[in-house]
């Protein structure tokens, strides 16, 4: 079983700076993952071509099963509302997460999680040249967590991505760990947490399956995204046997392999 978690930075390119729907579908593939959790994602945005990211990928894996969670309808860093629901924001451009399962989903949930109320410095990156310093009001977030029937049984397997607010994210981290606990063991938590590995452990008490930097993808310096199993009943699933973060053709982030068994 191959775990991943990608922040796809919506497909974008840095070289170029451009989303190429190809170029997304050979990144997604080349991940070949049976759960795969993306982060930075679009649906109806036209900067990146309107294109239904989530769906792209999953068709990439040929996995019959994913879901797209919008946070927000709107554009991240410009306008934007937060997305109330799934009968909110169609016909919309929206952003948010997404997960994708080559096993069956026996159920899904949706957790919203409220913004921090303060702006906050951000490394915002450009094609041609190195991030830049801007100072952005906070988005809403949201966990979205499927129960898969795997060939170890019921798995539970969340992704998210949280807050890039120092503090703010940490009060996130605690209020995922707890709504997952409502969920089947063994769980399995996916994503870009805007945290170092030391510090999810310690907060979340779960732990890292996966110990790499993953950004910037360049040169990565810092791990911001993770693959953590809870503890409880992590037995039930087969031991890591392989960790790797791929280089890949889009996003500032690489994305974070985990194999078992």
């Amino acid at each position: 079983m191959r775990l991943a978690t990608f922040n796809l930075l919506h497909g974008r390119s840095l070289t170029d700076g451009l989303v190429d729907p190809d170029r997304l579908t050979a990144a997604v593939t080349a991940l070949d993952a049976d759960v795969l959790a993306l982060q930075e994602v679009d649906r109806d945005q036209s900067r990146s071509g309107n294109l239904d990211l989530t769906a792209i990928a999953a068709r990439a894996l040929d996995a019959p099963h994913h879901r797209f969670a919008g946070a927000l309808v709107g554009t991240p860093g410009e306008g934007f509302r937060p997305l109330t629901g799934d009968d909110d924001g169609h016909g919309e451009p929206c952003y948010g997460i997404g997960l994708i399962s080559r096993y069956p989903v026996r159920k899904w949930r949706v957790t919203r999680l409220t913004p921090a109320p303060v702006r906050s410095p951000v490394h915002v990156p450009g094609p041609g040249r190195g991030p830049g310093l801007v100072l952005l009001r906070d988005e809403p977030r949201v966990v979205l967590a499927a129960v898969l029937d795997t060939p170890y049984g019921p798995l539970t397997a969340a992704a998210t991505h949280l807050s890039f607010v120092p503090g703010w994210n940490l009060r996130q981290l605690r209020q995922v760990v707890r709504a997952l606990r409502a969920l089947p063991a063994p769980r399995i938590l996916l994503g870009d947490l805007n945290l170092p590995a030391g510090v999810v452990r310690v907060v979340s008490g779960w732990r890292p399956l996966g110990r790499r930097p993953t950004y910037p993808a360049g040169e990565p310096r810092v791990q911001l995204d993770h693959v953590l199993g809870d503890r409880h009943a992590l037995r039930r699933l087969p031991p890591v046997t392989a960790v790797t973060t791929p280089l890949s053709t889009i996003s500032d982030h690489r994305p974070l392999l985990v194999d078992l068994g």
